[in-house]
């Protein structure tokens, strides 16, 4: 791969899309915005076969893009993250549960996810500067909301984008969060367990992002793969950062982009419709470059996340 690459965001519509990745559209799909986007992380093999340059082309700063309901970011951001199947029963060779939960446990607040605050809602569509305009995302301390095991039956060996969404749902209904009020600035992970992947994972996508309606409200939700089962395709060893380093690098990406642009894709997004995540994934070298960040809860590996405020405003990828 080339050293300052970036990958490209693949916002496509969820609804009526074929067989492909278990019911969502194939990367690179479009279609009338009449159901929810889902916005995929490339795995490695996929970014460099693409070579993008920042954003993977058109205006290189992202703007914001109206909001769904008036929601763009997560302004008080909670993420809950949920151990899909007992597929998961003593069944977690790279400890992805325990690395998951410690990243999430310590981001909050830290100064690896501080950029996400200078993007806000309630501006105008195409605002690319905040200042003191809008509500703007936030980055609390205690941004995670708990963990909930659900593993008293199995998950679907191949789980399609309408399952996710379901599990997604229930979680909304354990954790208690039963309002669209509730809802509006929260995120829930669904991880599943070693070998019971989404179909695409690894070839096509290492995560993604989307969201549902529900009788909650919308929900936002990450489809978070067993990363490791994808081997280097999905971050490990990438940088020397060691075997698991793909569990953070990707679901720190997921994190970010569903606070700034948390029902894909009424947030953040440069003029191809990469999100923060996007424009700065799989650097190896040089500003940006994947590495490990410091959190009260230990070590971890990341990706840098897009400023539009560096540089001068000329933007660029920060640690």
């Amino acid at each position: 791969m080339r050293g300052a690459g970036v990958v490209r965001s693949l916002t496509v519509v969820a609804a009526g899309a074929t067989a492909l990745l278990g019911g969502m559209a194939p990367a690179g799909a479009s279609g009338a915005h009449s159901g929810p986007h889902t916005s995929y992380m490339r795995p490695l093999s996929a970014h460099a076969s693409h070579g993008h340059g920042p954003g993977g082309g058109g205006s290189n700063n992202l703007s914001y893009h109206g909001g769904v309901g008036g929601i763009g970011v997560e302004t008080a951001p909670k993420v809950y993250l949920v151990l899909w199947g007992s597929q998961w029963n003593n069944n977690d060779p790279s400890g992805e549960a325990a690395i998951v939960e410690s990243f999430l446990n310590g981001v909050g607040g830290s100064s690896w996810l501080s950029s996400v605050t200078q993007y806000c809602q309630g501006v105008a569509t195409g605002t690319v500067t905040c200042g003191t305009s809008g509500q703007h995302a936030g980055n609390p301390s205690g941004i995670f909301g708990g963990v909930w095991a659900d593993n008293a039956s199995a998950a679907p060996s191949r789980p399609s984008q309408s399952n996710l969404a379901g599990e997604a749902t229930r979680a909304a209904a354990h954790f208690g969060n039963l309002t669209a009020d509730s809802n509006a600035t929260v995120q829930y992970v669904v991880a599943t367990a070693t070998g019971n992947n989404a179909s695409g994972f690894g070839t096509q996508y290492c995560a993604w992002h989307s969201s549902t309606a529900s009788t909650y409200g919308n929900i936002a939700y990450t489809n978070l793969p067993y990363i490791t089962d994808a081997g280097a395709s999905c971050g490990a060893n990438f940088n020397g950062l060691g075997p698991n380093a793909g569990i953070t690098i990707v679901g720190g990406h997921e994190l970010a982009e569903t606070i700034t642009d948390q029902f894909p894709s009424g947030g953040w997004l440069d003029g191809s419709g990469a999100e923060n995540g996007d424009k700065c994934a799989w650097i190896s070298s040089g500003q940006g470059a994947s590495a490990n960040t410091k959190l009260s809860t230990g070590t971890f590996p990341v990706q840098s996340l897009w400023s539009n405020a560096f540089n001068n405003g000329a933007g660029g990828c920060v640690p």
